[in-house]
C-alpha cells in the first residue's frame, strides 16, 4: 500500500449518485439552485472584468448548461464535464485549453493537490483556471444542529470546508502564478431545518463522505431542528451562510 496516497474522506461513488439524484429534483419547478447560480454569475463576471476571449474552455461542474452557453455564445469550443464523466483525481484529456473552470466540484476531492496539479497541466501557456466551492464559513447554522443532535458522541456528517489561507497554499503548490484567492457571503433564509436539507440535495450538496453516517433517529432530528429554530430571527427564520471560495490562478 502506498504511504503517501491521500486519505479517502471522500466517495466518489456517493458523489456521482448524488449529482444523479440531483438532476432528478430538478424537475420540480421549485427546485433549488441559487449556488450555482451565484457561481456562474460571478464567473461570466470575471470573465468580463478581464477581457478573456478564450478559444478553448473546459466547464466542469456547471450541470445547468449555463455558462457554456455563453461562452459558446462568444466563439468558444467548449468541453462540459461533471463528476460522472471526468475524474479530476486523474491527469485530464483533450487539452490543451485557454481557460478550464471548475465549479462546485473541487471540495469534494481526496486529492485535492493532485487535482489542481492535473488542472494545471491541462492549460494551454498563459492559460486562466477559475474554481469555485462552499468555503470554510459556510452552514455555520446547519453546523452546530448537527452538534445538538448527537451531543454525546458526533458523527462524521459535514464535510470538511477549505479556507482561504489553505487555498492560497494548494494554489502555491500546484505551481499556479498571478494567483488570486477571495470569497464572498450568500445568505439564504429558512423556515425550518427540513428546507435547507431540501435545498442541499437539490444542488447535489448532500454528504458524500466515505464512511456514510447512519441516519438520525427521531430523537435526534427533534434536537437538531430545535437547535436549528433557536437561531432565527424575529421572524422565525434563519439565515445561513455559504461562504463561495474562489481560486484564480494562470499558467505562465
Amino acid at each position: 500500500m502506498n504511504s503517501h496516497a491521500p486519505p479517502r474522506i471522500f466517495s466518489r461513488q456517493r458523489r456521482i449518485a448524488g449529482l444523479r439524484r440531483a438532476r432528478v429534483r430538478q424537475a420540480h419547478r421549485d427546485a433549488a439552485r441559487y449556488l450555482l447560480d451565484d457561481m456562474v454569475e460571478d464567473v461570466l463576471d470575471r470573465l468580463e472584468f478581464i477581457r478573456l476571449s478564450p478559444g478553448r474552455v473546459l466547464v466542469i461542474g456547471d450541470w445547468t448548461g449555463t455558462l457554456a452557453l455563453s461562452l459558446r455564445g462568444a466563439g468558444a469550443e467548449v468541453d462540459e464535464h461533471d463528476a460522472a464523466s471526468l475524474d479530476e483525481e486523474r491527469p485530464l484529456d483533450g487539452g490543451p485549453y485557454d481557460l478550464i473552470v471548475s465549479l462546485g466540484s473541487l471540495d469534494r476531492v481526496n486529492d485535492l493537490p493532485g487535482a489542481l496539479l492535473h488542472l494545471r497541466n491541462a492549460l494551454a501557456d498563459d492559460g486562466l483556471m477559475i474554481a469555485s466551492f462552499p468555503g470554510a464559513g459556510s452552514l455555520p447554522h446547519l453546523r452546530r444542529a448537527m452538534l445538538a443532535a448527537e451531543p454525546d458522541r458526533p458523527a462524521a456528517r459535514m464535510h470538511p470546508l477549505i479556507d482561504n489561507q489553505a487555498a492560497a497554499g494548494l494554489l502555491q503548490r500546484a505551481l499556479f502564478k498571478r494567483q488570486v484567492v477571495d470569497s464572498h457571503t450568500l445568505t439564504v433564509s429558512f423556515g425550518g431545518l427540513h428546507r435547507l436539507v431540501s435545498d442541499l440535495r437539490d444542488q447535489g450538496l448532500g454528504s458524500v463522505l466515505a464512511s456514510a453516517a447512519p441516519p438520525l433517529g427521531k430523537a435526534a432530528l427533534e434536537r437538531a431542528e430545535h437547535a436549528f429554530m433557536k437561531q432565527a430571527n424575529n421572524k422565525g427564520r434563519v439565515l445561513e451562510s455559504f461562504e463561495i471560495l474562489t481560486l484564480t490562478g494562470w499558467k505562465d
